[in-house]
C-alpha cells in the first residue's frame, strides 16, 4: 500500500502538479514568514536549525531526480546565504517540471522504490516530504502549525502499514505515543517521530 492508495485529500482531482502547487504554497508562506533572526532557531528534527529544514528539501531532491530520471533542477543561492531565494528557485523548478506535460510520460528508476512515472514519484516522495516539514519549519519559527487534516489522514493511512519499513529506513525517529483520541495531525506527527 502506498501513501496514495486512498485519496481523502483529493489528489486524483488535482493531480501531482496541483497537489504540489497547494502544498508548496503553504511551505513557501512559512519560509517567507520566518523572521531573519529565526533562521538559526532549533528545529524539531534532532540537530537541525530552521534553515536546515529548507536545506534538506533543496539538497536531497535534486540528487534524487538527477540519479533516477536524469532531470536537472535550477540551482538557487545557498540556504546559508538566502534561504528564501534558495527555496523559491527550487520550488519553482519543481512546479515547472510538474506543469510540463512530458513529465507524466517520463520514468524515475530507483533501487529502493523501483520504477515509477516521474510525476507520481515526485508526489509520493517529495511533495509529501514538503508537507510534513511544513510543521517543522512552523514550529521552529513560531508560525501557524496547522496542517491540512485530509492530507494528514491520507499520509497516515498509507504509512501505518509500512511502519517497520519506514523505521528501518532511518528517515523517521521512534514513534511517539499519543492518546487514541488525538487529532489526525497529532497522530501523524507522533508516527513520524515528532513531539507534537
Amino acid at each position: 500500500m502506498s501513501i496514495h492508495d486512498s485519496d481523502p485529500a483529493g489528489l486524483t482531482t488535482v493531480g501531482p502538479a496541483g497537489e504540489h502547487r497547494r502544498i508548496a504554497r503553504v511551505f513557501t508562506d512559512r519560509v517567507r514568514g520566518v523572521p531573519s533572526s529565526a533562521w538559526d532557531n532549533p528545529a524539531p528534527c534532532a540537530g537541525w536549525l530552521a534553515r536546515d529544514v529548507v536545506r534538506h528539501l533543496v539538497d536531497w531532491f535534486p540528487a534524487f531526480l538527477r540519479a533516477g530520471a536524469g532531470v536537472e533542477l535550477p540551482a538557487g543561492p545557498s540556504v546559508d546565504v538566502d534561504p528564501v531565494a534558495a527555496w523559491t528557485v527550487h520550488s519553482d523548478g519543481v512546479q515547472a517540471l510538474l506543469d510540463d506535460d512530458a513529465t507524466a510520460r517520463k520514468t524515475l528508476v530507483n533501487e529502493h522504490i523501483g520504477e515509477l512515472p516521474l510525476d507520481v514519484a515526485i508526489d509520493r516522495f517529495y511533495t509529501s516530504d514538503v508537507f510534513m516539514h511544513t510543521w517543522d519549519l512552523a514550529r521552529a519559527t513560531g508560525q501557524d502549525e496547522r496542517l491540512d487534516p485530509g492530507k494528514c489522514e491520507a499520509l497516515l493511512e498509507g504509512m501505518l502499514p509500512l511502519d517497520d519499513v519506514l523505521r528501518k529506513s532511518g528517515q523517521y525517529g521512534p514513534r511517539v505515543e499519543v492518546p487514541d483520541d488525538a487529532d489526525v495531525q497529532t497522530r501523524l506527527l507522533a508516527f513520524i517521530g515528532r513531539q507534537p
